[in-house]
């Protein structure tokens, strides 16, 4: 069982000058999967400076599906632009595992947290088209309209989908 002050300790290593010492730290929090979770949420909050930032979401972004709610449930709590950036980020390098809880997170009466959800989604690309698609006549009108915009500002990979969902007149 790994403790706290270890997980924090592994943090710090993010502003150690070698960079070695900063890659063995992402890959031995990625180890310790869930528990350094919220610890490095909070290290993406409190950084002081964005290589720090970078690394915690880095970081975050490989312990993969665990991370997601609590990712999202931060984004929602904390207005601070930069955090939500590099939260939005490892939402993104988590992939198609966030995409539904993205989505559903584009209900929100945050325009600001919509637009990071949105530029996430439109990073993992691809996998996210179908989910997308699949929502484009949800009955809430704010995540109808994300949707669809989402999909426009994926250009080729999001087009095509949306276009021949409305053809077909699903």
């Amino acid at each position: 069982m790994v403790t706290d002050g270890e997980i924090q300790d592994l943090i710090a290593a993010f502003g150690d000058p070698v960079i070695e010492k900063r890659h063995a730290a992402v890959t031995a929090l990625k180890g310790i999967g869930e528990p350094a979770v919220l610890p490095l949420i909070a290290a993406i909050a409190n950084a002081t400076d964005n290589d720090r930032r970078w690394y915690a979401a880095i970081a975050v972004s490989r312990i993969g599906e665990p991370a997601v709610i609590p990712l999202i449930m931060a984004m929602e709590t904390n207005p601070q632009r930069e955090f939500r950036k590099y939260a939005a980020a490892a939402l993104g390098e988590i992939g198609e595992p966030a995409v539904d809880a993205m989505i559903d997170g584009m209900a929100s009466d945050d325009a600001e947290l919509r637009g990071f959800f949105s530029q996430a989604l439109c990073r993992i690309g691809n996998p996210a088209v179908a989910h997308l698609t699949s929502r484009l006549e949800d009955p809430d009108e704010t995540l109808q309209h994300c949707v669809t915009l989402t999909l426009w500002q994926m250009g080729e990979t999001g087009l095509p989908s949306m276009v021949g969902k409305l053809q077909d007149g699903e």
